[in-house]
């Protein structure tokens, strides 16, 4: 068996070095969303392939052919030199995909440019206080109303919902089809008379999630993704490019590399805490999981590249993928020792606080976009299928 890349991409691989070396002191480091140094480096990196590379040209991407070993390049390259690798989020990874696959022309050309460079930010509209793992059985309501949708209902747990542009937003539509049936999907302004965004303060500190409410919200009746009750099914293409994204083993990789450094540089009893042997097991063990993962990320591609069957191998990205990085966040935050407890406006704060936040926010997404539990529940019966569990008789 052949595992070199060979001559072709390993002299892409120095173009993206070079590219790296040239242009490094133009990548972002924490700045917003909108800020011009963002937006710059996300068009600068569409423009030489390095994001949105296999988005046709006519949405605004690159417009080159999936090559599996390209993809691996870039990510590996950029993880290496701890550079942004360009604009992710709801809109790109999640949005982007579904309507490549769903979308009608006409939103295709409304939507996919804007979203990829960054200019129209996205949230999404699913969870509800009464509709959290039971997705389908959300209240929010849209009546046709002449050439309207009247939106009536609220939205939890809406990540940046306060920053967003555009919501895409499941419905019900057809009050009395079954719980599955019945749902449409809908994409409209966050500046729409009758929207309310509320914050929610998370484990990190910061306000990442939302909730929205709508109160006789109009909706043009064409901004609809798929047929009217089938929402259902543009929800689950969603959730497939949310479980992706949530579990990246690209992000994941930068990650670890991170975490090499900072247990270089720190120290427990005066050596460094990555020549302590408990501490690097620990490491190693990430470190064996995060190859896996991006062998699995490998797999997935390439039965994408050829048209074959990626149901199971994309089933244990989400559930894999957030817990490792709590895992990884956890080791970062261990080896600063007592510095590790360090949070907020604390004076010996390192790195900006950074690996508590992700400590306390991957904890949260173990349990959104589908806990641990339930992704198990899935891969267990949906994917390997075992028989469902035993379930509770209902009281009479």
């Amino acid at each position: 068996m052949d595992l070199s890349y060979g001559a072709e991409h390993e002299a892409f691989r120095a173009e993206v070095r070079d590219f790296i070396k040239a242009h490094r002191h133009s990548a972002p480091k924490g700045d917003g969303l909108r800020s011009r140094r963002v937006l710059a480096w996300q068009r600068l990196l569409i423009k030489h392939g390095y994001a949105a590379r296999t988005i046709p040209t006519a949405y605004g991407g690159f417009g080159a052919e999936p090559d599996v070993l390209i993809a691996r390049i870039i990510a590996e390259e950029f993880a290496a030199a701890q550079v942004s690798m360009g604009l992710g989020g709801q809109g790109i990874s999640m949005l982007v995909p579904t309507l490549l696959e769903m979308g009608t022309e006409a939103q295709k050309r409304q939507f996919i440019r804007p979203t990829i460079y960054g200019e129209m930010i996205w949230c999404q509209g699913y969870s509800e206080p009464s509709a959290g793992s039971d997705l389908a059985s959300l209240r929010t309501s849209a009546v046709l109303d002449g050439d309207d949708w009247v939106v009536n209902g609220h939205k939890i747990w809406t990540s940046t919902a306060h920053l967003a542009d555009w919501i895409f937003c499941l419905v019900r539509t057809e009050p009395d089809a079954p719980k599955h049936r019945g749902i449409s999907f809908l994409l409209f302004r966050m500046d729409t008379p009758g929207i309310e965004v509320r914050p929610l303060v998370d484990m990190t500190g910061a306000a990442n999630f939302n909730e929205v409410f709508l109160t006789d919200v109009h909706v043009p009746k064409d901004q609809i993704v798929g047929a009217r009750g089938e929402g259902w099914m543009v929800a689950n293409s969603i959730l497939g490019h949310e479980r992706d994204a949530l579990g990246d083993p690209n992000v994941t990789l930068v990650r670890l590399n991170a975490l090499i450094k900072l247990m270089q540089t720190e120290t427990v009893d005066g050596g460094r805490v990555i020549d302590n042997p408990v501490y690097r097991d620990r490491l190693m063990r990430i470190q064996g999981r995060v190859m896996a993962m991006r062998c699995n990320d490998m797999r997935v591609l390439s039965a994408r590249a050829s048209k074959r069957d990626t149901h199971l191998a994309r089933m244990i990205v989400k559930v894999q993928g957030t817990e490792l990085r709590h895992e990884l966040e956890q080791l970062g935050v261990d080896a600063m020792g007592e510095l590790g407890l360090a949070y907020g406006k604390n004076p010996y704060l390192r790195d900006h606080g950074n690996w508590q936040s992700h400590y306390m926010f991957y904890l949260g997404l173990m349990i959104g976009g589908g806990t641990s539990q339930i992704q198990k529940n899935i891969i267990a019966e949906r994917g390997l299928g075992l028989p469902r569990g035993v379930r509770a008789p209902a009281p009479h």
